[in-house]
């Protein structure tokens, strides 16, 4: 089959690799109809998370057509009944003490990493196509995947929802909805979102659906910003103004309700956090945050939804303290806990995720479409990316395109 493969730092290819099997009596294969690129996918792109080796599949966003089942799922269905379905992006076993909590994305069974052990004290759940530090699976950017637990992991779609949708309930849908909640949005807030990739963008829309009175997006992408103003009615700011938490609070003086930060660790600004990040004194950045805790109210709630991995420097510790700040992270979203709920608000209409959704292209294409990403060309946002089992875009959706047509790669 054909899969994107991690071959070093900025070097995947489509490469010809085994189809996978079942391995364990729970697992289900998926011929894979539809998958995408994420933003967290570029973390792995180039480099900076731990514990990548030459030859990992990537993906974590996919959704597929059941084309064998273990002997043990239930659930799901071959043959005549053969299930459509989406993959949720972590792996988690379903029955141990975190997954009965209803927080699937911190399976405590599913993710052997001992340096995420080490690092964060206790193991999260594995993720699809992240890494052997969230457990080394096989990702969906392929023409097959294998997904563990399958009959926990899987969520089967109706026929009036489309791909292009269901896709998302992957990992977009409920993780931006996570990182309003993780925030406590309310009727009548200000809230400031910082980052409008497709998270930061749905959030801002979870947050007018919560009630919020005002919602800020900052980023420095003109397109971006313009597609926020646009779509969503919303206010923005360039993040390349000099000071983005004082130009917030000349906004809302005493300070917002609630700040989301969907940017990530990636984004240093300062000559300091770019030294220190190349030279291997801090892995992430902490500036994004410490902006957040300055244009937040007193007694506010921070939500951190971006990816952050491992050590920063020069965090405001003392203003969280001294203004009574809640700063929470979100860790991944735990997507069995919401998607049901989000499901039905595809079918309602009450959600339309599709306003992030730009192009369509070829999985053949993926070497150039990590290129065009990752330099942020061609107005790239949102992708739909089909395999030869794809069924053929639904009417209202973007059309196949080639990468090359709309970026220089």
């Amino acid at each position: 089959m054909k899969a994107v493969v991690w071959h070093g730092k900025s070097n995947v290819s489509v490469d010809e690799v085994p189809v996978p099997a079942v391995t364990d009596p729970t697992d289900v294969v998926l011929r894979v109809t539809g998958t995408t690129i994420c933003g967290s996918d570029l973390h792995l792109y180039l480099g900076e998370v731990m514990q990548m080796k030459d030859g990992d599949i990537l993906g974590h966003e996919v959704m597929g057509i059941v084309d064998e089942v273990g002997s043990e799922v239930k659930d799901i269905k071959l043959g005549g009944m053969c299930h459509r379905v989406v993959a949720s992006f972590q792996v988690a076993c379903g029955k141990c003490k975190s997954c009965q909590r209803g927080l699937s994305s911190m399976c405590d069974t599913t993710n052997t990493s001992a340096v995420e052990g080490r690092l964060y004290g206790q193991r999260t759940a594995g993720i699809l196509g992240y890494s052997h530090f969230t457990g080394g699976y096989a990702g969906g950017q392929a023409e097959y995947v294998r997904i563990p637990h399958g009959d926990y992991n899987l969520l089967k779609i109706p026929e009036n929802i489309p791909d292009e949708k269901a896709l998302f309930l992957s990992d977009i849908i409920p993780t931006s909805y996570h990182a309003v909640k993780r925030a406590e949005v309310k009727s009548g807030d200000s809230v400031a979102v910082w980052g409008l990739g497709p998270i930061g963008l749905l959030a801002c829309r979870w947050a007018q659906l919560e009630g919020a009175r005002r919602v800020v997006a900052i980023d420095t992408i003109p397109a971006r910003l313009q597609l926020a103003r646009e779509k969503l009615g919303i206010e923005t700011l360039d993040y390349n103004t000099s000071s983005v938490a004082q130009k917030l609070l000349e906004l809302e003086p005493y300070g917002f309700d609630c700040c989301i930060d969907a940017a990530a660790f990636r984004y240093a600004r300062s000559i300091l956090h770019k030294v220190e990040r190349a030279v291997g004194l801090e892995t992430d950045t902490s500036e994004i945050l410490n902006e957040c805790i300055l244009a937040v109210k007193k007694f506010g709630n921070i939500s951190i939804i971006a990816d952050y991995v491992g050590l920063t420097n020069h965090f405001n510790i003392g203003a969280i303290m001294e203004t009574g700040v809640t700063l929470r992270g979100g860790g991944q979203a735990p997507v069995q806990h919401y998607w049901v709920d989000m499901l039905k608000k595809l079918e309602d209409g009450s959600f339309d995720p599709t306003f992030v959704l730009t192009h369509r292209f070829d999985l053949g294409e993926f070497k150039e479409l990590y290129a065009a990403f990752n330099a942020k060309e061609g107005g790239v946002l949102k992708t739909f990316v089909q395999t030869k089992y794809s069924r053929p875009p639904a009417p209202g959706f973007p059309t196949l395109k080639s990468v090359k047509d709309v970026a220089a790669v």
